[in-house]
């Protein structure tokens, strides 16, 4: 019976080049979570065009894309638009953040499953590797995964589950937040202080762990970003000037 001899070292298939289409996608994805968009703001087909240097088709492809993935949305006779989030919506957004953070260091404490704390270690390694190649973006995502790992350290499914429902919004506030941070760290700031909170998780008390994440710094952007927004309510106005006048 003839045989066939595979050859050491012979390559495998060349991977297709990605297609202008997946190029446009990663980079308004870049750009959202950048929060170089707002959320509300209208992605200009023509402007886009001009500026990623391709025509329509490909554009649009990517805008379907990003539709799919919650970034983006379609409004009838206007176009595609940033997701929006109102004024209100962050207001939900941050409280219920607050609340489920601090939530996750009492179930967690006082002994924090090692394994837990590994998956904490996981995300601050992936932090640092985006770091050191200033995506900003790539830096958003890593920071919510990050923030996921926290509230995973509880072991508590369903809580878990709630904050990454909220996985893109929390994404968008995370964006603004580091847009409107820029001016005081870079990218190993942002590193700095994640790395700063798992720390005092690991070698503080629960009373230090909810201090810490409360002046974690995630709610700069409240004090001017927000006011961008649209959609304020009594809610969300009063609590806002709490803050500010904290």
């Amino acid at each position: 019976m003839d045989s066939v001899t595979v050859t050491a070292g012979v390559p495998g298939k060349i991977a297709a080049p990605p297609s202008l289409a997946e190029l446009a996608t990663r980079n308004l994805t870049d750009a959202i979570l950048s929060g170089d968009f707002l959320p509300g703001e209208r992605l200009v087909e023509e402007r886009l065009c001009d500026q990623l240097g391709i025509s329509r088709p490909p554009l649009r492809e990517a805008l379907k894309v990003l539709e799919h993935s919650g970034l983006v949305v379609q409004i009838p006779r206007r176009g595609a638009i940033v997701t929006p989030l109102t004024q209100h919506d962050v207001y939900e957004i941050v409280t219920l953040r607050n609340d489920l953070e601090p939530m996750a260091m009492r179930l967690a404490f006082p002994k924090l499953a090692p394994e837990r704390l590994a998956r904490c270690h996981r995300a601050i390694a992936r932090m640092e590797e985006v770091a050191e190649f200033g995506n900003e973006a790539a830096m958003t995502r890593a920071g919510f995964e990050f923030h996921i790992a926290v509230v995973g350290l509880a072991g508590h499914r369903r809580l878990e589950d709630t904050y990454r429902s909220m996985a893109m919004q929390l994404q968008l506030c995370m964006a603004m937040n580091n847009k409107a941070r820029r001016g005081i760290e870079d990218l190993h700031g942002n590193l700095d202080r994640h790395r700063r909170m798992l720390r005092v998780i690991e070698t503080g008390t629960l009373d230090d762990a909810i201090d810490e994440l409360e002046a974690h710094g995630h709610q700069t952007f409240l004090v001017d970003v927000v006011d961008q927004l649209d959609g304020a309510t009594p809610e969300s106005t009063a609590w806002l000037e709490r803050l500010r006048h904290a």
